[in-house]
């Protein structure tokens, strides 16, 4: 068994702190560098021994850390399709070190350390369903065990648990971890169930004390249990079909999370025709969805939150409309949240986040629904919801997000799209009204930008960003993910703001990794696809989540310049990262080599033209509102007709 670690060209990236593109680079133009010494023709990997010696020899820095080298050797010593496999007895491992760090070294010590592992872990975590692989190569566990032992087993393993994750992102549908966070901070509880838990990214975010997962892949049952058992929480997780075999029947809990698999029309559908957990119908064949959603009420306790990621096509798909209607008649569907691109990876939708409720004996149902768009800004939705629970009757309504009559929903259609519900409602008397007609008069006529025909066409020669970044042009910041923009006294300019182009609304008080924006920074988010690209004019605002900053050299490279190619970039999906998850790989997008002066030209441009936007934006929203108030004030007797 080979077990020289290997690397791929996204590892050897990784580790030189370099694009991809430069290592394809390195491998066309120098004779020297490594040869592949396995993988395939599309997807190669190296000896991480001969890469070293290589980029040594060429005098580029590289960083391999303890972590890094044990997981390229963890790689390279098994079949790839049997990693995951080998990760979670490796996790097991670390629980077993955890629990019984004397008995640790009088195994070592035995010749039949081996072949005992498999059997030894059995018996030492339980609490893991089986079986277990083995890790083959003792100078391995070795490793393993330092590695545990000096990153603390839960830390050690949480990193090679992300590499996993990282290796194996086409094959597995991990809910991101801004979306787990989310649902984890709707739901509060002693005891939580994930019915259909993946590799445990939800069950981790939780709070809660006892946890229960079911997960029908064996691997992923095992890695949730060793990821939720090695940070000290109470975990039974069974490796079974939810739907099909129940591991929990008749268990009922405080608080339900779960992100389904989508569209899957072999769920059971004959076998559960007459199963008692359709409380409010029977799911059709091609609504396996709605078979989720009561599989998690069943197991709520009355006054019991549950939290489940759906298809946006579920909220207004014909055949589940009886479904729709008895959830909203029973006050059990509370809240509909339409999600971002990319928050439900393997789907090509935006998917929707419902907040149900298990009604309990003679409570009053509430008789409204409430409705967020949070594709822009997930930071609402927890506030909102907040306030919802404290009183469903108060009336919300704003551009993203209102309370919509439970009875309004019972059409024909019983849509619970939030889009189709989420109509501006636009109030404020005479008052209102004199503002809108002033600022129309304004900006009325529009100052329109001209621009003149190129006596011939231009054919730029084009770099790109991530070229201009590692030649000291450009440099590139993001804010740290987990960052908190809700509380504080620093402002913080949001994914929202920057989209809206207003200022900054949120607020930190972590000022630990805080990028901190400067005139002349170009800001952009990384996971929408908006074709925004804004030039900071004020210095002090901190960078939100979800956004990147790039920060020219202003006599190398104009900001405003920059800003406008960034925007065609995005318009024309250059830019865009070959993934699932809708994220905007920067490097990628290509920029002009053009004299500064000529920049400049060009940024002038781009910045009448983006003026011209913001005005006719503006134009329109008054004109809209002007009207609405016009006839409005007329009703209801605040303005009169000019005679």
């Amino acid at each position: 068994m080979r077990t020289d670690a290997t690397v791929t060209a996204a590892d050897i990236a990784r580790i030189a702190d370099v694009g991809r593109a430069a290592v394809s680079n390195w491998r066309k133009r120098y004779e020297d560098f490594p040869q592949p010494v396995g993988g395939t023709s599309s997807s190669p990997t190296f000896s991480l021994h001969q890469v070293e010696n290589w980029l040594r020899k060429q005098g580029k820095t590289f960083t391999v850390s303890a972590g890094d080298r044990i997981w390229q050797t963890i790689r390279s010593s098994g079949d790839d399709l049997r990693l995951g496999d080998m990760v979670a007895t490796i996790g097991c491992l670390f629980l077993f070190l955890q629990r019984h760090p004397q008995d640790w070294q009088r195994l070592t010590e035995d010749a039949d350390t081996l072949r005992r592992l498999p059997e030894v872990l059995g018996q030492a975590v339980p609490d893991v369903p089986g079986p277990f692989s083995e890790l083959g190569d003792p100078s391995l566990m070795r490793s393993l065990a330092a590695f545990a032992r000096d990153e603390g087993p839960a830390a050690a393993f949480d990193f090679l648990c992300d590499r996993y994750i990282e290796a194996h992102s086409r094959r597995l549908l991990v809910t991101p971890e801004e979306i787990a966070n989310l649902m984890a901070s709707l739901v509060e509880g002693e005891t939580i169930l994930d019915p259909a838990c993946g590799i445990g990214t939800l069950l981790v975010a939780v709070k809660g004390c006892v946890l229960y997962g079911q997960e029908i892949n064996g691997t992923g049952a095992r890695l949730t249990a060793v990821r939720a058992l090695l940070h000290g929480r109470d975990a039974r997780i069974a490796a079974r079909d939810s739907l099909r075999d129940d591991a929990f029947a008749g268990k009922q809990v405080d608080a339900v999370v779960c992100n389904p698999p989508f569209g899957d029309r072999a769920w059971g559908y004959e076998e559960l025709s007459s199963d008692p957990r359709w409380e409010y119908g029977l799911p059709p064949r091609g609504e396996p969805e709605l078979a989720w959603v009561q599989h998690c009420l069943w197991h709520l306790k009355p006054g019991g939150q549950a939290a489940i990621m759906m298809p946006s096509i579920a909220a207004g798909r014909r055949s589940g409309r009886r479904i729709r209607a008895n959830l909203l008649r029973a006050g059990a569907l509370r809240a509909v949240v339409s999600l971002p691109h990319g928050a439900a990876p393997g789907s090509s939708m935006a998917p929707d986040l419902w907040l149900l409720h298990r009604p309990a004996a003679g409570e009053r149902v509430p008789s409204t629904v409430l409705m967020v768009d949070a594709a822009i800004d997930l930071s609402r939705v927890g506030p909102l919801w907040q306030a919802y629970r404290k009183n469903p009757e108060a009336e919300i309504s704003e551009p993203d997000c209102r309370t919509v009559r439970t009875i309004d929903l019972l059409d024909d259609e019983v849509d619970v799209s939030p889009t189709r519900h989420l109509v501006i409602k636009v109030s404020g008397g005479d008052e209102a009204f004199a503002y809108a007609r002033e600022r129309i008069r304004e900006l009325m006529p529009l100052d329109l930008p001209t621009l003149r025909a190129a006596p011939r066409l231009r054919q730029f020669s084009m770099t790109t960003l991530g070229e201009l970044a590692k030649a000291g042009v450009v440099t590139l910041l993001q804010a740290p993910l987990k960052m908190s923009v809700d509380q504080g006294d620093v402002p913080v300019l949001t994914l929202r703001d920057v989209v809206l182009g207003r200022g900054p609304t949120g607020c930190t008080a972590d000022r630990s990794g805080a990028v901190i924006c400067e005139a002349g920074d170009v800001v952009t988010p990384v996971l929408v696809n908006e074709p925004v690209a804004r030039v900071i004019e004020q210095t002090g605002n901190a960078l939100g989540p979800q956004l990147c900053l790039c920060r020219p050299d202003p006599e190398r490279l104009d900001p405003l310049f920059l800003a406008g190619f960034l925007r065609v970039a995005r318009m024309s999906g250059l830019a865009r990262a070959s993934t699932v998850s809708s994220r905007i790989d920067l490097r990628k997008a290509q920029v002009p080599r053009l004299p500064i002066e000529e920049q400049r030209r060009y940024g002038l441009g781009f910045q009448r033209l983006m003026k011209f936007e913001s005005a006719a934006r503006e134009m329109a929203s008054l004109s809209d509102a002007y009207v609405r108030l016009g006839f409005a004030g007329l009703v209801d007797g605040m303005l009169d007709p000019d005679e």
